[in-house]
């Protein structure tokens, strides 16, 4: 088809219209921005492209070229995401850009041609229609944006220094510390939308507890001499990345635990080093997405994703699925497994990788090495690997 100019930016927004709709409905319901922002970012992606390069190069643009031109928006679309700090599950990011990649083929070869029989002649425009969805873009984009700034949260900074906890949290705020500022007994986020940056916490039943609220992020955390778990979160969802839990000393408590949160969307764990402790990160009846981590357990119906991960000389199981989870083990390295002796348990005698009770898990290129048992399954569970 050879598109206008005009034609391939109407086209192009009328065709994200019941996306931009999609993704409004999705920041509600999950109380994040990511779904706007990827969706603002689709848009000017396209845009820019349609404006810059597709008008100049694609005088005429086969039915084809829709996948390598979708590839090329989806990589810059991730870059820019990533450069721009946009925080989402990119399970979720992608189901959201194919849904959209593929209403737009629809639309296209289809729907618009059915709306004005003169589509194809008059270069992909569309009419009033074109001008009422350019409009309905700019209004929900533009009334997004709004809202967003309205509800900017209040940046409080937390000076160096030792403060007495433990720190209660209760408004939606972004905590930010400055260097050398350390909590001593704890923070407890009792708030929806809170943010807590580059604090060090020490002590504490839990060093950081988070129960029964959304949008919480930990960025840049440490955590030291919890008594139970260094992060502990019920009932909410969260974002964790970039911490560092020592869990020496405590040979009972859990690094992060994120449980019972399975209606709270997916969860993150990104780039966190868990140091002691029974497990490094723990998730029960929970959907949680585990990105570069140490020490990992998908437990009592989960289902979660555990990728670029490294677990090293961990004591009876590397990586553990469990009481019918499903789990994707992919690009993780595992080495170095001890059996525990002590436990008596012969499904701790130095398992890679295990799945038990009824779970199912799912290995794609990972490296097992130095393991008495690389991987295995009990209980009436499965297990496949694939290189």
């Amino acid at each position: 088809m050879s598109y206008t100019l005009r034609g391939r930016l109407e086209s192009r927004l009328a065709a994200l219209l019941p996306l931009v709709a999609a993704a409004c409905v999705l920041t509600a319901l999950l109380h994040r921005w990511w779904p706007v922002q990827a969706v603002a970012l689709m848009a000017g992606v396209g845009l820019a492209l349609d404006v810059q390069a597709y008008h100049s190069l694609l005088r005429y643009q086969p039915a084809w070229a829709a996948f390598p031109l979708g590839a090329l928006e989806l990589g810059l679309l991730l870059g820019l995401m990533r450069l721009l700090n946009v925080i989402a599950p990119l399970p979720q990011a992608l189901a959201l850009f194919a849904a959209g990649w593929l209403l737009s083929q629809i639309l296209a070869q289809a729907g618009f041609p059915l709306l004005r029989l003169g589509y194809s002649e008059d270069g992909g425009e569309l009419g009033r229609l074109g001008g009422v969805s350019v409009l309905a873009v700019g209004v929900a984009l533009a009334g997004a944006a709004a809202t967003a700034y309205a509800g900017l949260r209040p940046v409080v900074h937390l000076a160096a220094g030792v403060h007495q906890g433990p720190l209660v949290i209760t408004r939606r705020e972004i905590l930010i510390g400055d260097a050398g500022a350390v909590v001593r007994g704890g923070i407890i986020i009792r708030a929806d939308d809170v943010t807590v940056k580059n604090v060090a916490v020490v002590g504490g039943v839990n060093g950081i507890t988070v129960e029964s609220v959304h949008g919480t992020v930990l960025d840049g955390v440490s955590v030291s001499g919890a008594q139970l778990d260094g992060i502990h979160v019920r009932l909410a969802g969260i974002v964790i990345k970039n911490c560092t839990v020592d869990m020496h000393g405590n040979p009972l408590g859990q690094g992060i635990d994120i449980s019972y949160n399975m209606g709270m969307g997916t969860s993150m764990v990104e780039g966190c080093t868990v140091i002691g402790g029974m497990e490094g990160i723990a998730t029960h009846a929970s959907m949680t997405e585990i990105v570069q981590m140490r020490g990992i357990s998908v437990d009592e119906m989960s289902m979660g994703t555990v990728m670029d991960s490294e677990v090293s000389g961990a004591l009876g199981i590397g990586i553990y699925c469990n009481d019918r989870s499903l789990c994707m083990i992919e690009h993780d390295t595992v080495v170095g497994t001890r059996p525990d002796v002590a436990s008596g348990n012969p499904t701790r005698r130095g398992f890679g990788v295990l799945a038990s009770f009824q779970s199912q898990a799912d290995l794609r290129g990972n490296q097992l090495a130095s393991n008495p048992v690389p991987m295995g399954a009990v209980i009436d569970s499965q297990i496949a690997a694939t290189h």
